[in-house]
């Protein structure tokens, strides 16, 4: 500043004139002149060359500086404005108005704007976005404290944000919604938005107002939210076989995401699902690796293209249009012994990096911002705490740059019980490399046990630094420094039509026809529109809840209409038909009644109920009642078709023989005119099975690779049919 200040003083001079004096400050390619008005004593900047002055880097320019008569001894007052801060600086100080002291004044003018400035709005370099990115991230982590670095590898549950000081006095670094986990049932996007803006509020009122990460399940659309567009569940988008299709639902999701102020999305699961008595196995999009490679297409989609140029390994999101994605639960969560949920997946280390690693090359490649571990074991050792699979390949041989963060609890599961020893399980999980822990409900619990570890070098500063430094990277690359808050000129992008219209043909092409007629000379399918009087029947043929599955509006599922807006397969079917086609619909038919009315053909529509998770492990894999005596009171009397809506191939082969045509709708979300579209021939049949669909449960499980291979249909195996021009 001294030095500055000898430079500042020998570079100001005095240009007289008739009317008044102009004063000159030159310092490189920086001209201030200023006028001083012997009438009004007024002196005011006349011309301003440059951006900063050499002691200061902040920009400043003088208003105007009031000055009274010469030679007499008042105050004066001097009002400076900063460009990056609203506020004028006012202030008052007295100086006897000679002219030869003039220099010195204006030194002194100089000098206190540039103070003032700095106190009211310090230039920041992590909150210049013309800042090289490791530049704005080594600016900002020098400035934290520990505190505050283990705040940002914290992630709490919404319901445990709304009190606003915890956000404060915890410098939380990330927000989430759990599965159902909602501000008010059936809640808008108004609602939705305040919320989540309220939230970011209180983390940018903080002594460095580091932005909050708010993240979001949204595995099939914006599945937690009333109005959302429900997609189908990515064991359905396997069996399109279109990563283009795919590409663009990612799009739409993240708009619908961001329409509600959040902006990072638990999405992609990228599970290599190897059997089907797994509860997750519907949020895989295939048990062969290189199908489910070629589905994280959808990341691009959620994120943004990653630039042709971008270094690989490096986080991405394109903009406020798009959201930070999630590639999970890594790795090897599809391959547990019998299915089991977050059980221990016994492979060679060959047969994990040929079969469920896969996914992740291709994730990291383009750009996938978060990387989630798994609750499973690989031959014993949990993967939280597996540090050779986290930090040395993920890491260090993949060079994954974004975050890696923890599952619901997933530390706590670290030992058995869990919680049993939460010290070690923090440990041994920020050891292992997770940098951002999802911890919904013990967060004061973890906080104080690892700032403890840290000042006690259990765990070292390094460790914590690398975390957050992964952590400020996908804040910094997504833009929530510069757009905090929610845009809500995205408001209208909720449940839009043209997603829905999107829905629905990812709905047609997932459809796949396992059987047309009782022979193949005499297809049943495409049904013709106009006939006499039809039955629908079966449990799912009128439930939009049963239709979606899990993960949509609760975290198990529900059943019912009014959860969601879509529309169910009878009401597809009745929009299709001719008008004069009578539509019977009838839940569970006993024969009888199917005996007594003379149908045309019968659309029986059964299958699994919803579920999530462990509470979806199924050792039997069995149609639920009444589906079975549905299919045998209707299908043994008059021309059936079957379709099943479940997560999974189900036992069918019982029944197989006295169904004339069946087809695996999977979970299709809101949108079932899809199903109806297919059904009545305005489009062919397409899908390709993206699992083996097996004879018996006894056969699990059983790939498309294995060496003994004798399925009920194969893997790829799906009947085609054309668009029928008698409709």
């Amino acid at each position: 500043m001294i030095r500055s200040s000898a430079t500042l003083l020998s570079q100001l001079w005095v240009t007289p004139n008739h009317h008044q004096q102009q004063f000159h400050f030159l310092s490189g390619d920086v001209l201030v002149s200023f006028a001083l008005s012997q009438a009004s004593h007024l002196l005011r900047p006349i011309q301003w060359v440059g951006s900063q002055l050499p002691f200061c880097s902040n920009k400043i320019s003088i208003n105007h500086v009031f000055i009274p008569p010469i030679n007499s001894t008042r105050s004066f007052s001097v009002f400076l404005h900063h460009n990056a801060w609203p506020k004028q600086l006012s202030g008052t100080l007295r100086h006897h108005m000679r002219m030869e002291s003039l220099r010195k004044l204006l030194l002194v003018l100089l000098i206190l704007g540039c103070r003032g400035t700095l106190g009211g709005a310090e230039y920041l370099k992590y909150k210049d976005p013309k800042q090289p990115l490791n530049a704005r991230i080594n600016d900002l982590l020098k400035r934290m404290t520990l505190a505050e670095k283990i705040g940002q590898m914290s992630q709490i549950e919404r319901e445990n944000a709304t009190a606003t000081d915890v956000l404060k006095t915890y410098f939380i670094g990330s927000v989430l919604s759990g599965g159902g986990s909602v501000p008010a049932p059936q809640a808008s996007v108004e609602t939705w938005v305040n919320m989540v803006n309220g939230m970011q509020k209180a983390a940018l009122s903080t002594r460095l107002g580091i932005p909050i990460i708010y993240g979001i399940d949204a595995v099939h659309g914006h599945n937690n939210v009333y109005k959302a567009t429900v997609f189908p569940h990515n064991v359905g988008l396997g069996a399109t076989r279109d990563p283009a299709l795919v590409k663009k639902i990612g799009a739409a999701t993240a708009l619908e995401v961001r329409a509600t102020g959040i902006p990072y999305v638990f999405a992609p699961c990228v599970a290599v699902c190897r059997d089907p008595r797994w509860g997750r196995c519907y949020e895989s999009y295939s048990e062969d690796p290189n199908l489910v490679k070629e589905m994280t297409e959808i990341i691009p989609g959620l994120q943004g293209d990653i630039p042709a140029n971008s270094q690989k390994g490096v986080p991405f999101v394109a903009g406020k249009r798009n959201v930070a994605a999630c590639a999970k639960h890594y790795v090897g969560d599809g391959g547990t012994y019998k299915g089991i949920n977050e059980n221990n997946t016994i492979i060679s280390q060959h047969g994990l990096l040929s079969i469920h690693m896969p996914p992740y090359y291709s994730a990291v490649i383009k750009g996938v911002s978060t990387v989630m571990v798994s609750f499973t074991s690989w031959n014993g050792v949990k993967m939280h705490a597996n540090h050779y699979l986290v930090t040395d390949f993920l890491k260090n041989k993949l060079r994954f740059r974004g975050f890696v963060i923890s599952d619901w609890q997933g530390i706590d599961r670290i030992t058995s019980p869990p919680h049993a020893n939460y010290s070690y399980s923090i440990q041994a999980g920020i050891h292992a490399g997770i940098d951002m822990v999802m911890i919904p409900f013990t967060y004061t619990e973890f906080i104080k046990d690892l700032t403890y570890q840290v000042q006690n070098n259990v765990i070292p500063m390094s460790r914590i630094n690398d975390a957050v430094r992964r952590i400020l990277r996908v804040k910094f690359t997504m833009g929530l420094f510069e757009n905090p808050y929610a845009d809500n000129s995205l408001a209208d992008q909720l449940g839009k039509k043209e997603h829905r219209d999107l829905a629905r043909e990812a709905v047609r092409k997932s459809l796949v026809l396992l059987k047309n007629g009782k022979s193949a000379n005499d297809p049943m399918l495409p049904l013709p529109k106009k006939a006499k009087k039809i039955l629908v029947a079966g449990s799912h043929a009128d439930n939009l809840g049963y239709q979606c599955g899990g993960w949509t509006i609760t975290w198990q599922g529900l059943s019912g209409n009014n959860n969601s807006i879509g529309t169910t397969v009878l009401d597809a079917v009745k929009a299709t038909v001719d008008p004069s086609t009578e539509v019977i619909f009838s839940e569970s038919p006993d024969p009888e009644f199917v005996k007594q009315n003379i149908f045309s053909y019968a659309i029986v529509v059964v299958g699994e109920h919803p579920y999530a998770e462990t509470e979806g492990d199924n050792l039997n894999l069995t149609i639920p009642y009444p589906g079975p005596s549905v299919i045998q009171n209707v299908c043994s009397r008059i021309k059936c078709v079957v379709i099943i809506i479940s997560g999974r191939p189900l036992v069918i082969k019982p029944y197989i023989g006295m169904i004339d045509s069946l087809v695996a709708a999977w979970l299709p979300g809101t949108e079932g005119q899809g199903v109806a579209d297919v059904l009545f021939g305005d489009y062919g049949f397409s899908g390709k099975l993206s699992r083996t669909w097996f004879k018996s449960v006894e056969q699990l499980p059983m790939n498309f690779d294995d060496r003994h291979y004798d399925p009920l249909f194969p893997y790829g195996f799906g009947l085609t049919t054309m668009p029928s021009k008698a409709n």
